[in-house]
């Protein structure tokens, strides 16, 4: 048995593999509330609304004797992503199911016992709850304990990329508790208090502590009756709901640009799309997936893909087109220059990103620049970041004559003699093999096929 090191805080149970498959362990002292998650008709409620992730009972001796009452088989997500690896329309959306949870529960006198971020993960915009054991039996008069978790993992960061600047989402990175109301309520606007849901929820809140009464609730020695209870969770709705988004990015029309010609930007999509069909992967990383036309292109030939950028307007633009296509593709915001670092408890709580593949291909069109030269990264270490991150790869190379790389140089000295295709071929040839080369119409840029070389990398 290998316990999943991301589930080991819950006396209720715990993830874990056997032979690759993965297994959830419900403990003793859950039971009880097992059984009335699934006898009173909740599970079969979420699931059928595609709000839970479904799972199945299997034979009780894969469980630790001491503890084991018995064995979930949980259907698995392809790739779990985080909640600082959102764009603040999917953090929305994961609080929005998080309330709505909590709301079917209380039908079925059950509650959520935690309102974890990390609870949720992404299909593609579509967020589902995959903690089948954050439920327990409700108890007339006591109060939501989960209320300030959930103002910390997603109403503090949501107000703060909504109400301050888009950027201050990467607050969620510091840690896996979320956004201290305190810090959250210090970084909004003076103009926030404006805003009923935030001024008691955030900022009187972060003022009271963490004893502070949630609204309704008569105090926490008084008890909150369920009405009491299902009021919070409305005034929480709604404070989030009306919280909205700002586009505001460097590259979020890059494909309107001058770029490539109308003929050129046709042709890469014809060489991309050759190249996608050979390579046939099952998995894809776009890096620097832009607003995902091309990550949708591989969606379509096959790929389950997970599409990439460090710009939060271009996540969120590519989120918001493959949430109205029902696209299945999963946009992330992810600086690769400096990309998700493993979190929590020893560092192996939540794993990096470079952890969590490799893919089948690692996509990367128009990036190379960015990396090498807006970044300084060398052209070898830029090749190590796709080796990591696939098996195989399709790689764009903009050269230095290109006006786009011309207008990263402009104003700064240009130290990067190395930048060069000879370079850049070399430093890629330590571990792929460049299978083929095409020069994209009326331009100087370069799509390649680059296959792994067995042994190399």
């Amino acid at each position: 048995m290998n316990r999943e090191p991301a589930s080991f805080r819950d006396p209720a149970g715990f993830l874990f593999r056997r032979a690759g498959v993965l297994y959830r362990q419900v403990n003793g002292v859950y039971e009880d509330d097992y059984r009335r998650l699934m006898d009173s008709g909740l599970y079969d409620d979420l699931v059928h609304r595609g709000l839970l992730v479904e799972h199945e009972e299997v034979d009780r001796e894969l469980a630790e004797p001491q503890d084991g009452a018995m064995v979930i088989k949980p259907r698995e997500i392809d790739f779990i992503s985080y909640p600082h690896e959102w764009c603040f329309d999917a953090l929305k959306d994961a609080a929005l199911l998080t309330l709505t949870a909590q709301k079917r529960a209380l039908e079925y006198d059950m509650i959520l016992k935690d309102a974890s971020a990390y609870n949720i993960a992404f299909e593609g915009t579509h967020p589902i709850f995959i903690d089948t054991l954050s439920f327990e039996t409700y108890t007339e008069g006591e109060p939501w304990v989960a209320y300030r978790q959930f103002c910390e993992h997603f109403l503090a960061p949501l107000a703060t990329m909504s109400l301050g600047c888009a950027e201050l989402g990467r607050l969620l990175r510091s840690g896996v508790d979320g956004v201290p109301l305190e810090v959250a309520s210090s970084a909004l606007p003076s103009r926030s208090w404006l805003s009923p849901g935030i001024a008691i929820h955030v900022h009187l809140h972060a003022r009271g502590g963490r004893r502070w009464s949630a609204p309704g609730d008569g105090g926490q020695s008084g008890g909150v009756s369920r009405s009491g209870l299902m009021g919070l969770v409305d005034s929480l709705e709604s404070a989030v709901t009306k919280l909205t988004g700002r586009i505001e990015g460097n590259w979020s029309d890059y494909y309107d640009g001058d770029s490539y010609t109308e003929s050129g930007f046709e042709h890469k999509k014809e060489v991309v799309a050759d190249y996608l069909r050979r390579l046939d992967p099952g998995t894809l990383w776009d890096l620097g997936g832009n607003v995902g036309v091309f990550s949708r292109m591989a969606e379509e030939a096959g790929a389950r893909v997970v599409s990439m950028d460090a710009d939060p307007a271009c996540v969120s633009l590519n989120y918001r087109e493959n949430r109205r296509v029902e696209s299945g593709v999963l946009p992330l915001w992810v600086d690769l220059a400096n990309p998700s670092p493993a979190l929590g408890w020893l560092n192996v709580e939540r794993p990096a990103l470079l952890d969590r593949g490799p893919a089948d291909v690692a996509m990367g069109l128009a990036l190379v620049h960015h990396l090498a030269i807006g970044n300084n990264v060398p052209l070898g270490g830029v090749a190590d970041l796709f080796a990591r991150c696939g098996r195989d790869a399709i790689v764009e190379f903009v050269p230095r004559e290109d006006h786009q790389v011309q207008g990263m140089l402009a104003g700064r000295r240009d130290v990067f003699d190395r930048y060069e295709v000879e370079e850049f071929e070399a430093a890629f040839s330590r571990h792929f093999s460049l299978e083929e080369r095409t020069r994209i119409r009326d331009s100087e840029r370069l799509l390649y096929l680059m296959r792994r070389v067995d042994g190399v990398g």
